[in-house]
């Protein structure tokens, strides 16, 4: 039998070696006899330890409160040990019960990991895909190119998750990131997709009001608008916003991601920080002070090593190499036009 048709025939035979090795775990722990556990109690126990609340997670699985709680009650019978402890805010989990909840999140990621290589078994390009980057690539220069993709793979459904925070793509937090450095965890095949540089920018509007800086010091005469540089960021763009602020700048107005300083700087707020992709994707804005940059910020494509045959993920890796090449040839152009 397959691996495909034995996953069909009975997905949760997938997670028996885990469920063994919990129970050898346990035995090892407690001398009396443990119970083979079933499906239905660990995934019930699972929710309840992820929610720490019977009433949450009773929510979730469209359970009653009392359905829940003598499933959990059942376990722990089985078990011959106790699970939470309790009390009025809520449910902590035990000893034992961390035990058990590291063995059940370890089988889950088994069996997600077991549903995409399904999923990836066919033919056509179909289901979620969870996508992580930082929220300034994300929201101004991945999501406006996203029609392509979805116009390509209509039935692809993509989970973009924008945050500062590196997920672990080996724990399949995410199954494709896209950072501004190289990842450093193990098992990721990773691929260099492009370089930035953080510059100063404005409206054409603002320069025709206000007049462009000449110097770094002129900036003193402007309105800086940046991410504050204790904020969650690439390092380059610490490092630039804390030279420039050197300059004696009297008016500051710093936003927690680039999307916001983008908004501030179309509104003819005052000079703003930006990765240079927005200033060429934008048509209202203009370098200003065009020798003033970050050193150079590497972008990287990363995704674990089992993935590599997904054709989810070769879809669109393939999508971003494209619109990378179009967004170099476009820069080509602007250099020579």
């Amino acid at each position: 039998m397959t691996y495909q048709a034995e996953f069909r025939e009975n997905p949760d035979r997938l997670l028996w070696p885990e469920r063994d090795y919990l129970l050898l775990r346990f035995r090892c722990s407690f001398p009396q006899k443990v119970s083979v556990m079933d499906w239905d109690k660990l995934r019930i126990f699972h929710a309840v330890a992820d929610a720490g609340s019977l009433t949450h997670a009773g929510d979730q699985l469209h359970l009653s409160q009392s359905a829940v709680s003598r499933q959990i009650r059942a376990l722990e019978e089985s078990l011959n040990a106790t699970l939470f402890h309790r009390h009025a805010r809520g449910l902590i989990l035990t000893e034992q019960g961390e035990l058990l909840f590291d063995a059940t999140r370890a089988m889950l990621k088994r069996l997600e990991t077991a549903t995409a290589r399904i999923r990836d078994s066919e033919e056509e390009v179909f289901g979620e895909l969870r996508v992580t980057t930082t929220t300034g690539f994300g929201t101004l220069w991945l999501a406006p190119r996203l029609p392509k993709l979805y116009e390509k793979y209509p039935d692809l459904k993509i989970d973009l998750m924008l945050e500062e925070r590196v997920l672990d793509l080996p724990m399949r937090e995410a199954d494709v990131a896209i950072r501004m450095k190289e990842p450093s965890q193990a098992d990721l095949i990773r691929k260099r997709l492009m370089s930035v540089h953080m510059c100063l920018c404005a409206t054409k509007s603002y320069i025709e009001k206000h007049g462009a800086p000449e110097t770094p010091e002129d900036l003193q005469y402007h309105r800086l608008i940046c991410q504050n540089p204790r904020s969650a960021q690439v390092g380059a763009a610490a490092t630039l916003v804390s030279e420039l602020m050197t300059n004696d700048i009297q008016s500051l107005l710093t936003v927690n991601n680039y999307f916001g300083v983008l908004q501030g700087v179309l509104q003819d707020l005052g000079i703003g920080v930006l990765p240079d992709y927005v200033i060429r994707d934008v048509p209202q804005l203009i370098r200003v002070l065009p020798e003033v940059q970050s050193v150079e910020v590497p972008v990287f494509l990363a995704y674990p090593e089992e993935l590599r045959h997904s054709k989810r993920i070769a879809a669109f890796r393939d999508f971003i190499q494209d619109e990378i090449s179009s967004y170099r040839k476009t820069m080509k152009e602007q250099a020579l036009g």
